[in-house]
């Protein structure tokens, strides 16, 4: 039997590093809670392909198309939800977007992204629960192969920790945000109900404090 979402939830994040299993998670809970779903927009950008290949060319345009279109879609669908909807789970947090461009970039570039995601920033609601999947780098690049997606099977093991310890300096650093870090192991969510509902006790079973909360399944 499935928990029921809380009355007070109006803002879920799922995040993660890649290919952690966010969306997949975010999709099942919108559609067992009837919650509004945003997923990040990321297909069509012109300058991934590019980014993974020679990351010195591309890296600077792809992190600011990123933060226009991560800014631009989150804002206008959080200001305007779909009123027969619960809630509303975002498979990425604006965030993401200084998360990544701290490995990304430096100097004189990652000065001027982050003068611009400041200025941003302010206007994007904060998520009630902000919940980090954790798995390790084997278990991202296994699924990361599975899902065959061309332009990521360059990805090493050494750029999925660096934004991993990014994402944990970034939950660190924050003390008005509700984290709750899931060490999912190789909890498969997507195809076992029991892991799924194992997850979804976990977000909407408790009510955690601000700052970083960690479990293990």
């Amino acid at each position: 039997m499935s928990l029921s979402a809380p009355e007070k939830m109006n803002f879920l994040v799922i995040e993660g590093n890649i290919g952690a299993g966010k969306t997949t998670l975010a999709r099942k809970i919108g559609n067992r809670y009837n919650a509004g779903i945003i997923l990040e927009q990321f297909s069509d950008n012109p300058f991934l392909p590019g980014f993974y290949k020679d990351p010195g060319r591309y890296t600077f345009p792809l992190e600011l198309s990123f933060l226009a279109g991560r800014y631009n879609q989150i804002e206008n669908e959080l200001l305007n939800p779909d009123l027969f909807k619960s809630f509303t789970v975002s498979d990425y947090y604006f965030s993401k977007s200084l998360i990544f461009s701290s490995v990304t970039l430096s100097g004189h570039e990652y000065k001027l992204y982050r003068q611009l995601y400041n200025i941003m920033i302010p206007s994007i609601p904060r998520p009630d629960l902000y919940v980090y999947l954790h798995r390790d780098a084997d278990n991202l690049l296994l699924n990361i192969k599975k899902r065959g997606r061309p332009y990521e099977q360059e990805i090493t093991p050494g750029y999925l920790k660096k934004i991993e310890q990014s994402y944990f300096d970034y939950m660190k650093q924050q003390d008005n945000i509700r984290f709750l870090l899931i060490d999912a192991g190789k909890s498969d969510f997507a195809s076992c109900e029991e892991d799924f509902e194992k997850i979804a006790g976990l977000i909407f079973g408790r009510v955690y404090p601000a700052g970083l909360n960690r479990v293990i399944l």
